[in-house]
């Protein structure tokens, strides 16, 4: 009963250090409701971005090793992939994954197979760095009955900060804000979390994870580059068969 009473608080401390800045994010995220996500793809990425965090750092209760700080710095090219495709396309972006989001309305099992609930789950896990680093050690620490008191905590208040954030959008002066800057903001934002995360893990300073980091990022451009050289192709192709018709 006292390692229960310990691990409540703990869980409760351990879990607002680490997810003090996802407030921000999940802001911008549900300032694009109906635009481009629906609330139920909000809550079902941070909670699959969140499991898979919490999945990541049980080695360190089992004992088992775990990457090191640089390599999961890795992570931030994520954030910097879905933010550089988002500034591109932008008006695309909203028209297809507001028909995506229609169709996943029809099933809640739907919402798990969407490319928004995909995309806020690799945010909240890319941004989760340093939660692994810290959720390590403290599983480490625990006992079986502290570890599942101190994860409903965490699963619990995972609800709590999607409901803050949603009912923050609704204020007056924060909602008209976020929905007129929201989408431009994005993508920048999404970059700069991408790039600090990099920074703060030191991932740039090991020059292996460096270049890694080059070719990766290289590779995304490219692929950029030649699905945006194939569109005039598609519209001309087309529009001819509109005018032959």
């Amino acid at each position: 009963m006292s390692e229960l009473v310990t691990a409540i608080p703990t869980g409760l401390a351990a879990f607002t250090a680490t997810n003090l800045d996802d407030i921000v994010i999940l802001l911008l995220f549900f300032s694009q409701v109906n635009a481009v996500f629906r609330r139920h793809h909000i809550v079902a990425g941070q909670y699959l971005g969140f499991g898979a965090l919490v999945v990541a750092s049980l080695p360190g209760f089992f004992g088992s090793l775990i990457l090191p700080r640089p390599w999961i710095g890795l992570l931030g090219v994520i954030p910097i992939a879905i933010g550089i495709n988002r500034l591109l396309n932008q008006e695309a972006d909203e028209s297809e994954d507001e028909k995506e989001a229609l169709q996943a309305e029809k099933s809640w099992f739907a919402s798990f197979l969407s490319p928004q609930t995909y995309s806020v789950a690799a945010v909240t896990f890319a941004n989760g760095g340093d939660n692994i680093g810290i959720y390590v050690p403290l599983f480490a620490s625990s006992s079986w009955e502290s570890l599942v008191a101190i994860l409903g905590v965490f699963f619990s208040l995972v609800g709590v900060w999607c409901y803050t954030a949603y009912q923050l959008t609704r204020l007056g002066a924060i909602a008209d804000t976020l929905t007129r800057y929201g989408n431009q903001l994005v993508p920048f934002v999404l970059i700069g979390l991408g790039v600090l995360i990099l920074v703060d893990s030191h991932t740039l300073e090991n020059r292996g994870l460096l270049v890694l980091t080059l070719v990766m990022s290289c590779l995304y451009l490219l692929t950029l580059a030649r699905n945006y050289g194939q569109l005039p192709v598609a519209e001309i192709c087309s529009t001819s068969e509109v005018e032959k018709n």
